[in-house]
């Protein structure tokens, strides 16, 4: 039974008025249909949770359908990508289907309509068929070739698929009606000429269906209930329909198309050929770059699959386009990351403190918890010692009563460990600090009970002992783009607006718990962010992205400005 408790959307109204209707459960199939021409991003991560949410919803099957009609731009490398990313985001198919699959169903449809005298050959070029469409506001004519004979059409077409014509030379138009309102009516074209090997089927065809002929096909031959578009796939209902029109059984289940409004990111775009662009022209180091919005770049930025299916939820499903600040995303991805995440030392940008009063040669293990999230977490042991570094915006010679971190004379806790305080401090020739001196309170050691750990101070920093600190490469992440709709400026190309700032690599000194971290953890390096260690990191150098920062920093820079 459908569930009715939750809010609808409305799609799902959509669905549950069909039940009402006589549609029955058992009847119900949706899918995921991706292009396999380049790598999938965010826009289709909120299909890919509508899609396989609804056959969550519903108890209902769910295909995974490969668009794979044009040879000339897709690849097995893709379709391998797709379906890592959807395994990934956490869904489970039941049938993986190919367009591909249906290539002698489409083509024998085709003889039928030719046979009908619904489909003609058109040996017009490119240009020629353009003008011959009209326009929006004028209807079009027939070509020269609108009436040619069944047999001449049969014959052409059937030479067509032997590759016996170049491309270009001829395609098979559907004859619908030349002066409809509906541009894509206009005896659309139905196949091509392309003389390219597949990825599946390699040699075997020399002509290729188009998506409009192939859509509505494929729903039907997978009796597929609800085929969702996003919404400039409107237009295309009609043809969907017309085509249905001309093969569909009384005694099987007919597919309907229904749209929804695509959800526009800030600060980035999500068409696959200006995605295409930024990797050729080395703006990014490629699909996965952690800058990217695909969902291969999310992933190795340190996304959860949860986030991202938590960021669609929220957002939802509506009829209007309009633009959703990233920052909501980046919430989803702290709130989920803040619950899973152990939290760890590093320093980012050092100064090194020497604490005078400490043994020169000694150094103890301080006990500190893993997360305040989750007791399960446990604890570990850091190591502290003489030398410590700290992060230089952590100190100031002198600072307001508001600043409540070190500054000389004031007092600090280190995060696990002691009270110190600053005595003084070392300049480099052109005056800036390179080391602050201090002194600590031996009877401070947090989670002592001793009267003088239980001193309040106001602030607390994070810190790594210099002689036990590992070395990190660690890659710090912006907005790939300064303007909020780089893709939304009709005078500007959204290349103009790209950040050059949107990576810094740096140096890191880290905690030496860290030294065994795998590909793909997580951490929260306490006071700056959530980290996860790249791919590219070897046993040698540790490699690590920020994935996001504690905060949304973004939006107060905005407001400076």
């Amino acid at each position: 039974m459908s569930e009715t408790k939750k809010a609808l959307n409305f799609i799902e109204h959509i669905i549950e008025e069909d039940l009402e209707k006589g549609y029955s459960n058992d009847d119900l199939r949706f899918r995921f249909p991706p292009e396999p021409n380049g790598y999938l991003h965010l826009g289709h991560a909120s299909s890919i949770c509508l899609n396989f949410g609804l056959g969550e919803r519903y108890d209902a099957p769910v295909n995974l359908r490969f668009d794979d009609t044009n040879p000339a731009k897709e690849e097995k490398a893709y379709v391998d990508a797709i379906k890592r990313d959807v395994e990934w985001m956490g869904f489970t198919w039941e049938k993986e289907c190919y367009a591909s699959d249906y290539f002698q169903e489409l083509y024998d449809w085709a003889v039928q309509l030719i046979k009908e005298g619904k489909a003609y050959v058109d040996s017009q070029s490119s240009e020629a068929m353009a003008e011959q469409k009209g326009t929006p506001t004028e209807p079009g004519v027939a070509g020269p070739y609108r009436d040619r004979s069944v047999e001449e059409n049969l014959d052409l077409f059937e030479r067509m698929k032997n590759g016996e014509f170049e491309e270009g030379m001829h395609v098979l138009r559907a004859k619908i009606d030349m002066a409809s309102p509906n541009m894509l009516m206009r005896d659309p074209i139905l196949y091509r000429v392309l003389k390219k090997a597949h990825h599946r089927t390699n040699t075997d065809w020399c002509i290729y269906p188009m998506y409009d002929w192939t859509h509505g096909q494929s729903d039907y031959l997978e009796q597929v209930s609800h085929s969702l578009c996003t919404l400039e796939f409107l237009p295309h209902r009609e043809l969907y329909d017309w085509c249905l029109d001309q093969l569909v059984s009384k005694t099987k289940l007919r597919p309907k198309q229904r749209e929804f409004a695509r959800r526009n990111l800030s600060h980035t775009v999500v068409s696959k050929r200006k995605l295409l662009k930024l990797v050729e022209e080395g703006h990014v180091f490629g699909w996965d770059d952690p800058r990217m919005p695909t969902i291969s770049g999310l992933r190795r930025r340190g996304y959860t699959p949860e986030a991202i299916r938590n960021f669609a939820d929220t957002v939802g499903i509506a009829k209007r386009e309009n633009l959703v600040d990233v920052s909501l995303l980046e919430f989803h991805v702290r709130e989920h990351l803040n619950k899973i995440t152990p939290r760890v030392m590093a320093v980012l940008n050092p100064l090194k403190v020497v604490i005078s009063n400490y043994p020169k040669d000694e150094m103890e293990w301080l006990v500190a918890e893993n997360s305040p999230e989750d007791e399960s977490l446990g604890s570990r042991e850091v190591p502290f010692s003489r030398e410590i570094y700290i992060e230089k915006e952590d100190f100031r010679e002198e600072a307001n009563r508001k600043f409540f971190r070190l500054k000389l004379g004031g007092e600090v806790r280190l995060k696990n460990g002691y009270i110190i305080k600053a005595e003084s401090c070392t300049k480099d020739t052109e005056g800036n600090i390179i080391e602050v001196q201090c002194t600590y309170d031996p009877k401070s050691k947090s989670g002592s009970g001793t009267e003088e750990s239980l001193r309040k101070v106001k602030g607390t920093l994070h810190w790594v002992s210099v002689a036990h600190a590992i070395k990190a490469e660690v890659r710090v992440y912006d907005r790939l783009f300064t303007d909020e709709n780089p893709d939304g400026h009709k005078d500007r190309d959204f290349m103009e607006f790209i950040n050059p700032n949107s990576l810094n690599t740096i140096t890191g000194y880290l905690e030496p718990s860290l030294k065994d971290a795998k590909v793909g953890e997580r951490f929260q390096f306490q006071r700056l962010g959530y980290f996860n260690v790249d791919l590219d990191s070897t046993p040698e150098i540790l490699v690590f992205n920020r994935t996001v920062t504690l905060r949304d920093t973004w939006a107060k820079i905005q407001q400076k400005n």
